[in-house]
């Protein structure tokens, strides 16, 4: 190896660090996002915006109000960390002496039961994007799923090994039959598809108060709203069983699959060629016979299908029961599936990275606010401060002076809005 060749390798490296390539933009999102909450937290914690007002006081304030400032900074997110991945010394104990696992290993079993439902929803709202489709309902798709799936899971009675995998069946059919919807109104009457579906969210709300107050889905003697319990053989045990105490269950795996078949799905199948060439260019499609039709009606389908089986998922790994509120506090699992789909730029493994990544910091966010007693919404904040960067790259370039590249751009995740 010559002397010049290091130098072109490091030259390389460094052109790809500085060039608008959408792993990097994403991970300078990434930073400024970390960066706007830190900046929240000096400017909103009242013992460090004391300890800035009196910098003049003495000659050891200023030092003292920076040390301060890191501080709380760095217990944030040390707390948000160790709250939703692993706290170092608890690791290191349990692997010392082999005792304390379930402690230890509750913040990831957290955080990975948090990801589960978000990873197969953000798959389905990932498919319509490269297509084209701008689907905004999956949030009543996971609800029909979920109260379709339950009904199977409450009102039938077998064995685990029919049961389950029929209640997912039932999961995916009830998603499948909210996607159809705006799916043939947009193929055969133009109707617009982020009103269509924003409305039947909407629908869905109301036929799931019907569901659980109303019909024998409710849980007997009860008057809330809430459904009767899944039967044990319709729900996903613990991952490391239920005496460890940890919730992560074998949803993991079904969010799993979803990521290999969505990979295969769009990478390696004929259809899935269809639904990208349509998305990239829907005259290009239509000129190789791709039927425009056809294509819209599956792509809803098929999102509609992964956002109901979400929907189940969610509830046969956690609540075992759905309520009148289920998936709909905070905006909802379908209008947080829209973000993280756009974060993992519509493709199988970015959407896992961004769910996990979502899930971390709502999971750490909760630990944080109990912890330091900042509020959970700086969560939120970082959230939206990264996605906003990822959507406008322009901006990001501008701020590390990036080198020209493959610039990302939201192209296909809003083609739908106009079509």
């Amino acid at each position: 190896m010559t002397e010049a060749t290091p130098v072109r390798l490091h030259r390389r490296v460094w052109a790809q660090l500085t060039s608008q390539h959408p792993i990097v933009v994403t991970i300078f999102a990434l930073i400024l996002g970390f960066l706007v909450g830190a900046i929240i937290i000096m400017t909103t914690t009242a013992s460090v915006l004391d300890a800035w007002r009196g910098i003049f006081h003495n000659w050891g304030a200023p030092g003292h109000a920076i040390k301060l400032t890191f501080d709380n900074v760095g217990a944030a997110y040390r707390t948000m960390f160790t709250g939703s991945v692993v706290d170092p010394n608890s690791l290191w104990h349990s692997l010392t002496t082999g005792k304390n696992w379930p402690v230890t290993l509750t913040p990831i079993s957290e955080t990975l039961t948090y990801a589960t439902p978000l990873v197969i929803v953000s798959i389905g709202v990932g498919i319509a994007f490269q297509t084209g489709i701008f689907n905004i309902g999956a949030n009543g798709q996971a609800v029909l799923g979920g109260i379709a799936g339950g009904v199977v899971a409450t009102m039938v009675h077998l064995p685990m090994v029919i049961h389950l995998p029929l209640a997912l069946l039932a999961g995916v059919a009830g998603g499948m039959v909210a996607g159809s919807v705006p799916g043939i109104l947009k193929a055969f009457t133009g109707a617009h598809e982020v009103i269509v579906t924003i409305m039947l969210n909407y629908v869905v709300y109301a036929f799931l108060l019907f569901a659980v107050l109303s019909t024998p889905f409710q849980q007997p003697g009860q008057q809330n709203d809430i459904s009767r319990t899944f039967d044990g053989s319709a729900q996903f045990p613990p991952l490391f069983g239920t005496a460890s105490g940890l919730r992560v269950s074998y949803g993991v795996l079904v969010a799993a699959m979803v990521v290999v078949f969505a990979w295969w799905f769009l990478d390696r199948s004929s259809l899935g060629f269809d639904f990208r060439v349509t998305g990239a260019n829907p005259s290009a499609a239509r000129a190789s016979g791709i039927s425009a039709r056809s294509v819209v009606v599956l792509v809803f389908v098929i999102s509609g299908g992964l956002a109901g089986l979400a929907g189940f998922v969610q509830a046969a790994s956690t609540t075992h029961e759905i309520d009148g509120g289920f998936l709909i506090g905070n905006a909802g699992i379908g209008f947080t599936a829209i973000t993280i789909a756009l974060l993992g730029r519509n493709r199988p493994m970015g959407i896992l990275w961004s769910s996990l990544l979502f899930a971390a910091l709502g999971v750490g966010g909760r630990a944080m606010q109990s912890q330091t007693g900042i509020p959970l919404d700086l969560a939120t904040v970082i959230q939206s401060v990264i996605v906003l960067f990822v959507a406008t790259p322009v901006l990001v370039k501008e701020i590390f002076r990036l080198r020209a590249g493959p610039v990302a751009t939201l192209k296909l995740a809003t083609q739908g809005w106009g079509t």
